[in-house]
């Protein structure tokens, strides 16, 4: 594989700037944190050779602004529990980063990315592609107004953010069956994350789940497997990070075969009061 592109310079905001203004200056606790991280980050990744050979030049650089961007928004939303630098870079971006192979394996041209939240997986892998295109989805309205100007600062211009439900952009045709991969970390139990993402995976695509040390006889995994049926994806299976630090830490992967029924998404709301499967 050629070697990744590097990370242009950070530009101008490439959106309107939102109504809340949450990082227009950063501070010297959450920058000194950042660095801390970025060093604990290479350390977990001379571990793992494989993953630190696909990151692109500036990737340090621009990974260290992005965690102080979220330490200082973190100060006024709760976006993230996790704030010591080994936490966050073991927890936060070793995580997001470990997806990186099958992304590459995969070339997706659209991944969308359910419960946002601090940007996370979306934003360290974005920064690890900034060729590819990404949409980041959180329903809380400040959470989102957050993100944009992270995404702003960063000058990430292939990624967009939504304020919004995964049922209304699951029923929304320029959403539904476009993208080629629906990422989602920490967001749903596999049941109601089979209905909440696969109208939006395009035939052929994939999801693509973080999970704990989930096993073919868990309940989740056995439900989780009748509900993305019924949405349209085919048998789901589990991949390793292969990264021991990351501990139990795996992989739900399910691809889609055939369009999702019309009746899914149900209203907002109706996949977590009544799962499929």
């Amino acid at each position: 594989m050629r070697k990744p592109a590097a990370i242009p310079p950070v530009a101008g905001k490439t959106e309107t700037p939102p109504r809340r203004h949450f990082l227009l200056s950063g501070t010297d606790g959450a920058a000194e944190a950042a660095r801390g991280t970025s060093a604990v980050l290479e350390g977990l990744l001379a571990d793992a050779p494989a993953i630190a050979s696909l990151l692109p030049p500036g990737y340090f650089v621009a990974i260290e602004r992005y965690v102080a961007l979220l330490l200082v928004a973190n100060e006024r939303l709760n976006l993230t529990r996790v704030v010591a630098p080994e936490a966050i870079a073991r927890t936060h971006l070793l995580d997001a980063l470990a997806a990186l192979p099958l992304l590459d394996a995969w070339a997706p041209d659209r991944v969308i990315d359910l419960g946002s939240g601090g940007g996370v997986p979306a934003i360290p892998l974005a920064l690890a592609r900034p060729g590819m295109s990404w949409t980041l989805v959180d329903s809380v309205a400040k959470k989102a107004d957050a993100l944009r100007e992270v995404v702003a600062a960063l000058g990430l211009r292939d990624v967009a953010v939504l304020a919004e439900r995964a049922e209304t952009l699951g029923r929304d045709p320029r959403h539904r069956e476009r993208y080629a991969v629906v990422t989602a970390r920490a967001c749903a139990a596999l049941p109601v994350l089979a209905e909440l993402s696969i109208p939006l995976v395009r035939v052929g695509g994939h999801l693509l789940a973080w999970k704990g040390p989930l096993t073919e006889r868990d309940e989740e995994l056995q439900r989780g497997r009748k509900a993305l049926g019924e949405a349209g994806a085919g048998r789901p299976w589990i991949a390793e990070t292969g990264l021991v630090a990351l501990g139990g830490h795996r992989f739900v992967i399910a691809t889609k075969e055939r369009p999702t029924p019309v009746r899914f998404p149900r209203r907002p709301g109706e996949p977590g009061r009544r799962p499929l499967g």
